[in-house]
C-alpha cells in the first residue's frame, strides 16, 4: 500500500524546472582601456558568472563574432551576447535576460535574436538604453518583447540553437545589426527587443565615413527585395540617397550633438544609478 501511495505521489509530482540557460559574451575589442572601464565592470562578467570571449584584430564585426561563436568560451552557452566594449550591464542584468528570454519563448518558440535597442515594425526606436553621446535614455520601453527589423549593434543576444551566423561578406563594423535580423527573418526566425536596460558609454562620432558607406551599400544590394528598411541610423532604400541626406544633417548639427554628449570618462555605474538601474534582477531572483 505504501509503495502504491509513493507511486501515486510521484505520478502527481510537478516536473523539475528546466535548467537556466547558460549565457556567454563576445566582444570585438580595439581599445583595452575602454573595455576595462566599461564592459569588464559589469557584475555578470566581473564575477565570473558568465564567460567572456574577447576578439581582437578581426577585419570586420562579422568575422569577429563568428570567431566568438566558435570559441571554447561560448561552446556550452545557450545564449551568446554580442556586445560593444563601451557597454556596461548593471547588477542583475543576466537574471533579467533569462526572464526576458522566457517571455520571448512564450510568444515565439522559433525566436533567434533579442536586443536591447532596435527599430520596430513601425520604424521607431525600441528599448531603454542610456546613450552617453546623446546624454539621455533612448528608446521606448516595450511592455512585452516586440518584433524588430534591425538592431543597434551595442548589444544583441543570439539563441545558439537558431543556427544563425554573421555574413562575413559584410565589410567593416556597421549595419550588421540590420543584416542579422534580415537573415533571421528570411529563415522564418523571430527577432525582438525587450526591456534590457544597458549603459552605452559611447563617444559622439560625428560624420558617417567611407567604412559606413561600404556596409550601407552592401546591405542595400543584398536585401534589395525587402527595402525600404530602417536601421537605427538611417533608412535604407533602393535609391541609396538617404546616406547623403544623413551626412548633410550630421554636418549641420555638430554643435547640438556636442552639447548633448556627456563625459565618457565618468564611471558607467554613475549613469546606471541616475537611470535607476542599480539592480535589474527580477524580485524573485534577489
Amino acid at each position: 500500500a505504501d509503495a502504491g501511495a509513493d507511486a501515486g505521489a510521484d505520478a502527481g509530482a510537478r516536473p523539475a524546472p528546466a535548467p537556466a540557460p547558460v549565457i556567454a559574451f563576445v566582444v570585438a575589442c580595439n581599445d583595452d582601456a575602454i573595455l576595462e572601464a566599461n564592459l569588464l565592470r559589469s557584475p555578470a562578467i566581473a564575477s565570473g558568472a558568465c564567460a567572456l570571449r574577447v576578439e581582437t584584430g578581426a577585419p570586420s564585426a562579422s568575422i569577429a563574432y563568428n570567431r566568438g561563436l566558435d570559441a571554447p568560451e561560448t561552446a556550452s552557452a545557450d545564449l551568446v551576447v554580442f556586445v560593444h566594449q563601451d557597454v556596461y550591464l548593471p547588477e542583475g542584468w543576466d537574471a533579467l535576460l533569462r526572464a526576458r528570454v522566457a517571455e520571448v519563448e512564450a510568444l515565439d518558440p522559433d525566436w533567434a535574436m533579442l536586443g536591447s535597442f532596435g527599430v520596430g515594425l513601425d520604424n521607431l526606436g525600441l528599448g531603454p538604453v542610456w546613450s552617453t553621446s546623446l546624454g539621455a535614455v533612448v528608446g521606448r520601453v516595450p511592455s512585452v518583447p516586440a518584433p524588430v527589423q534591425s538592431y543597434d549593434e551595442l548589444l544583441m543576444v543570439m539563441r545558439r540553437s537558431s543556427g544563425l551566423r554573421f555574413d562575413e561578406g559584410l565589410p567593416g563594423f556597421h549595419l550588421y545589426g540590420t543584416d542579422i535580423v534580415q537573415e533571421a527573418l528570411s529563415r522564418g526566425l523571430g527577432c525582438y527587443v525587450a526591456a534590457l536596460p544597458a549603459v552605452h558609454n559611447d563617444r559622439y562620432h560625428g560624420q558617417l565615413g567611407d567604412d559606413f558607406a561600404a556596409g550601407f551599400h552592401y546591405v542595400r544590394r543584398k536585401w534589395r527585395a525587402r527595402l525600404p528598411l530602417y536601421s537605427p541610423i538611417l533608412r535604407i532604400a533602393r535609391h541609396g540617397l538617404d546616406l547623403r541626406r544623413v551626412r548633410r544633417s550630421n554636418a549641420s548639427s555638430v554643435a547640438v550633438r556636442h552639447a548633448l554628449a556627456q563625459p565618457t570618462d565618468t564611471d558607467p555605474r554613475v549613469y546606471a544609478g541616475l537611470c535607476g538601474w542599480n539592480d535589474l534582477a527580477p524580485r524573485e531572483d534577489r
